[in-house]
């Protein structure tokens, strides 16, 4: 009876081993799995530094290398200097060079005026009815401004009683008389002078060519001159002595004193 307790004793024992071992097994057989990316991505413990001892000195820290910036003459183009001169003036020249002086211009003899406004009103008035006058093309027109008698104005080539619009249409080179217009429409384009002043032959002239001496004439003045007259006849009032065209006289009451032509 002994006997077969103990028989039985025994394999109650082995299975209780068993499943206490199948007891501690279980959870390790049920836990996840980790894939291989996993693993590689989890945190990695950080070692901590372990202080040096007496035979164990700590180790230098390791300086990161820095990127070396190109000198200032590497970035630059390179510049080709320029030649010298062949020939430098500046040692070439002596100290006792000195630029030539210029001569002063030498002023007219008489004033030339543009200024219609500034002169009385009486001589800017009859110059007024005068370019009108020419402007219609109308030589009849300038009869009543001839005026009639002592105080007819003096005209080229009139004598006695002559009818001086009639000498004009002679002397134009046209039967109407429009060149002797338009000649005169040229004449009181240009700048003027006065003449005579405080004399009783006090006037105002147009062109201001009659009254300065061809030799002083500048090259503006000369192409004023050329809108009145040609190369030849500015040749010929050079041998002649002085300006021998046209030109127009009113005196300061406003009177057309002449309209003439010659020395």
């Amino acid at each position: 009876m002994i006997r077969n307790l103990a028989n039985r004793t025994l394999p109650v024992r082995l299975a209780t081993l068993l499943l206490a071992g199948v007891a501690v097994s279980t959870p390790a057989a049920f836990s996840p799995a980790f894939a291989l990316s996993e693993l590689q991505g989890a945190p990695q413990p950080v070692p901590t530094e372990q202080p040096a001892t007496g035979d164990q000195k700590a180790a230098p820290p390791v300086a990161e290398p820095v990127a070396e910036e190109p000198d200032e003459e590497e970035k630059l183009p390179l510049e080709i200097p320029m030649p010298d001169p062949l020939i430098n003036k500046s040692a070439t020249a002596t100290k006792d060079e000195a630029p030539a002086a210029e001569e002063p211009e030498t002023a007219g003899p008489v004033e030339v005026l543009t200024d219609v406004s500034k002169i009385p009103a009486p001589v800017a008035r009859m110059r007024e009815l005068i370019v009108e006058a020419a402007a219609s093309g109308d030589i009849e027109r300038l009869r009543p401004l001839l005026g009639k008698g002592p105080t007819q104005t003096q005209v080229t080539g009139v004598t006695g009683d002559e009818d001086p619009v009639a000498i004009l249409k002679g002397l134009s080179g046209d039967q109407e008389g429009v060149e002797i217009l338009a000649i005169l429409l040229d004449v009181l384009s240009t700048g003027f002078v006065l003449v005579d002043k405080g004399t009783p032959q006090e006037a105002y002239v147009w062109p201001y060519f009659a009254e300065k001496k061809l030799s002083t004439l500048t090259a503006p003045e000369k192409v004023d001159l050329f809108r009145l007259v040609t190369a030849g006849d500015f040749a010929d009032m050079e041998e002649f002595g002085s300006y021998n065209f046209y030109r127009v006289g009113i005196m300061p009451d406003g009177k057309w004193k002449f309209f003439i032509a010659g020395d």
